[in-house]
């Protein structure tokens, strides 16, 4: 009896050491492999297959930027660009915000995720990262008029390390709790 409660004791410890380890990496994607749901002609469902060349897609999303009739009134200085900047000076936010550089960004960021739902700007920020940071730019916190991309996705980041510490530190109890049944 005592043998099968010390083995199973083991087999959680080495489980959970495990998971803590190699855990943390599920559901990243590789950067350096294709995301484009056809291998060697064939679709391979819910991958998010588009009929067309990858880089024709790719170039089809860029030409978002430039619409005319997505970017009329913004002027170009304060225009999200490809590389997931978005250069609003603090003194302008209000005018941002409340203009029309703000829904024609919006805009933009919808004909991306029309034409590519899982485009990166070249800073590795997401569609979703680029709404949240114009969605703190011109919130009334502390954030407002802060729009750096790449700050925001650091402050995401640091604090999904902190979540995946305290997930490590909650198996603590139960390694304890094991040791002592021991």
């Amino acid at each position: 009896m005592a043998f099968s409660v010390t083995t199973k004791c083991w087999v959680l410890l080495v489980a959970l050491v495990y998971v803590s380890f190699f855990g943390f990496k599920f559901g990243n994607a590789h950067e350096d492999l294709p995301e484009t749901g056809s291998v060697d002609g064939h679709d391979i469902p819910q991958t998010g297959a588009v009929d067309g060349d990858p880089a024709q897609i790719v170039a089809k999303a860029l030409l978002c930027f430039n619409d005319k009739f997505i970017y009329s009134s913004c002027e170009e200085s304060y225009r999200l660009n490809e590389r997931g900047n978005i250069n609003v000076p603090p003194e302008y936010t209000d005018q941002y915000c409340n203009g029309p550089c703000l829904e024609e960004t919006h805009l933009v960021l919808t004909c991306i995720g029309n034409i590519l739902s899982n485009f990166f700007f070249y800073n590795k920020a997401t569609i979703q990262d680029v709404r949240e940071t114009l969605q703190a730019g011109c919130s009334y916190t502390s954030e407002r008029g802060d729009f750096n991309v790449a700050e925001h996705i650091e402050a995401d980041e640091n604090s999904a390390n902190k979540a995946g510490k305290s997930i490590l530190f909650g198996f603590m109890p139960m390694i304890i709790g094991c040791g002592l049944l021991i």
